[in-house]
């Protein structure tokens, strides 16, 4: 099962942050293989990071439930919220499989909040530029949430027309976005 989560830093957390950069890596590291994509978000300054985003695929909810809370940062208070849902990897390949490579270009994560049937249910046809792509899905995996995509764009605005059916959510959020891991 496929879940992407995202956990929004807490203001003023940023000091923390730093101080269990290297036990959120080592706890990353112990999800490497399950891992399709991950890395920081970032606020409006484009430098300050405002969450963490991972997609992974894990073998039920409440592994899923587990990577997502007993991460060093939430455990101790670097995050506001936690969103955890089913997701469904509909280019079939990982952050790492992109041929668009780690550098060239500005990086989004676009989360659209799903009001009504289920829309962009199929690859959109800028292929290219997405790193990840899929539904957002309830906990049974059988109801459309919303849709959630990382891709590289120009500027938030190209980003956030990857959803090609925009009147059709309630939301649609674009943070700046940058490849996840360990330096190199």
């Amino acid at each position: 099962m496929e879940f992407l989560c995202y956990h929004r830093d807490r203001p003023g957390s940023l000091p923390l942050r730093h101080e269990l950069l290297e036990a959120h890596w080592a706890y990353m590291d112990r999800y490497a293989e399950e891992m399709i994509a991950r890395g920081p978000t970032f606020g409006e300054d484009g430098e300050t990071p405002s969450g963490s985003v991972h997609i992974l695929d894990l073998p039920d909810a409440g592994a899923a439930r587990a990577f997502a809370f007993d991460e060093p940062g939430y455990r101790a208070g670097v995050y506001r919220d936690v969103m955890l849902r089913r997701w469904r990897n509909l280019l079939g390949r990982t952050m790492w499989d992109f041929p668009g490579g780690r550098e060239g270009g500005d990086r989004f994560l676009v989360l659209g909040f799903g009001a009504g049937q289920a829309v962009d249910l199929a690859v959109p046809p800028c292929r290219d530029d997405l790193i990840a792509y899929g539904p957002l899905l309830s906990d049974d995996g059988a109801t459309w949430l919303g849709t959630a995509a990382l891709v590289r764009a120009e500027d938030p605005e190209t980003a956030r027309a990857v959803l090609l059916t925009p009147d059709r959510y309630a939301d649609i959020e674009v943070h700046d976005w940058q490849f996840g891991g360990r330096p190199s």
